[in-house]
Formats: C-alpha cells, structure tokens, sequence
C-alpha cells in the first residue's frame, strides 16, 4: 500500500532545499546500530581505488571520494541515507563549501549527484546492492513501499541502494564486485535504468569513456596481502600505479639505468656496485 510523502513547508515564494533542509552538520555521521567496515578487505579495497584514481579532466581540488560515509539523497526525508562502499563526485569542491572535511555527503547542499558507485558485495547485501539482478529476484522494498499493521501502514520503508541508485539519484555508472567469487559487474545508466554491461570474465574489466579510465580486477599485492583486488587502468590497458608504486617504479628505472655506467663513471657518481644490489 502506498503512503502519501509528507509535505515539507515551504515559504511564499518557496526557498531552495539547501537554505531549508538539514546541512551536513545537522545530520548524523554515523548509526551507532550498523557496524562499521564489514570486514577488513572492505577498507583496503576503498584506499586502491582512491590511491589509483588519476582524472585528467578534473584537478584534484574538484573531484570528491568517499567510502563508508553517509549519502543523504531524498529531500522528502532527510534523515534517509545509504553508505556506498566508494562513491566519486565530480566537478565539486573537494571540502565542503571550500573549507571542512566532510563528515558526510548531502546531495541538496552540494547540488551534485555521484558519477561512478561501487559496492563490494557481503553475504546477504545481494538484494539490497543488485536489486533484481540479484540471483534470488525478489522486490523486497520498493521506493514508496511501506510496512502494515493490521492493514494500516505505519511507516515508509526506505528503498534499496540499486533503487536509489538508478532511480533517485540516477549514478550514470554502477559497479558490483565480490572478493568472494571475484566477479566484477558493471551497469550503466540507460533510459533510467541500469543496462549491465558484457565484461569478459577472463580478463574482466568495466572501462568508463567519461573518466578515460576503467576498472579491472588485478591480481597483486596491496598493502602486504596478495589477491585479486579491483582496480583502475588506463586507455593503454595499464594498471593505474599508486604513489608507492610509482616511486618503486622509478627506483627500479634509475638502478637499470645505473647498471649500464661503467664502475669509474659509478665511482665518479659517488655510487658503488653494492648499492645496486
């Protein structure tokens, strides 16, 4: 049974949602009924996004990334949110109104919805992050479902993050990935729906034309754990390197190029053949 949304009172000429509705630092950060990180490889696998984004595009100061942070989406209830596993904005200031760090993300303050979300699935999150691609199709909270008592509806049930992505907020680009079976799946946002996109199961990768990047599933060690961790890569098919590793990576160039002097122009340099072991 449908449930009529509220009215939110409005002015004589109405004012916009961002000077009546709550502002970030109105609204809770965190609930303290949900856990935290589901698990550890949930926090890891946000930084590799993070430390492998580079966006030609956009400078660094207008791009926003967030992971394990609230999203409020819906200025009929503002107190509804969800907690995407890692979200990008683009083209906004990269702290909240140029001067804090954002405890949140209030999609009527900045005026900008995400670009790209990606949620790492977790036992029983299949519904609620695939909607009805999830293997058991099953509409369990639509967006104005609402739960009964005795046939009298009680309150509105907020809906799944698929619907909230596709249907609210409208993500142009959607990405699952499970550590558990390693599969990635891509969406892509098409007449208001998600279309999941062919991704070769081989060599899986998602390549998004906006951003010139893509992301990949890459086998390799990240922060001391060796697995198969999701990724960017460029329009070369290259794995997008962190700061560490780029600094490896010239490390390891120098040493080449070093070995090919001869040990006077190495002496002369200040440099011995040991130090290039």
């Amino acid at each position: 049974m449908l449930q009529q949304r509220p009215t939110i009172p409005q002015t004589d000429p109405p004012l916009p949602a961002k000077q009546t509705l709550p502002t970030m630092y109105d609204l809770p950060s965190e609930n303290p009924e949900e856990p935290g990180l589901p698990d550890e490889f949930h926090g890891l696998q946000s930084q590799l996004l993070s430390r492998t984004l580079r966006l030609t595009e956009y400078p660094s100061d207008r791009i926003f990334v967030g992971y394990d942070l609230n999203l409020y989406y819906d200025v009929h209830h503002p107190l509804w949110y969800k907690r995407p596993d890692w979200f990008l904005v683009l083209d906004v200031p990269r702290l909240y109104e140029d001067t804090d760090l954002r405890s949140s993300y209030v999609v009527w303050q900045e005026g900008t919805n995400p670009f790209v979300v990606v949620e790492l699935l977790s036992p029983g999150t299949e519904k609620e992050d695939l909607g009805k691609f999830a293997s058991e199709e099953e509409n369990t909270s639509d967006v104005n479902e609402t739960e009964e008592n005795n046939g009298q509806p009680t309150k509105e049930i907020p809906p799944r993050k698929w619907d909230v992505y596709e249907r609210i907020l409208r993500v142009p680009y959607y990405v699952v990935f499970s550590r558990y079976s390693d599969r990635l799946r891509g969406f892509k946002l098409d007449g208001g729906q998600y279309r999941e996109q062919a991704i070769d199961t081989d060599n899986p990768q998602f390549w998004i034309p906006e951003l010139n990047l893509g992301l990949g599933v890459w086998q390799g060690e990240f922060e001391g754990i060796n697995r198969r961790w999701l990724r960017w890569y460029d329009a070369s098919g290259n794995w997008v390197l962190t700061d560490a590793e780029h600094e490896r990576q010239k490390r390891l160039e120098l040493a080449e190029k070093l070995r090919s002097l001869s040990p006077e122009q190495l002496t002369a340099l200040g440099i011995s053949l040991d130090d290039l072991e």
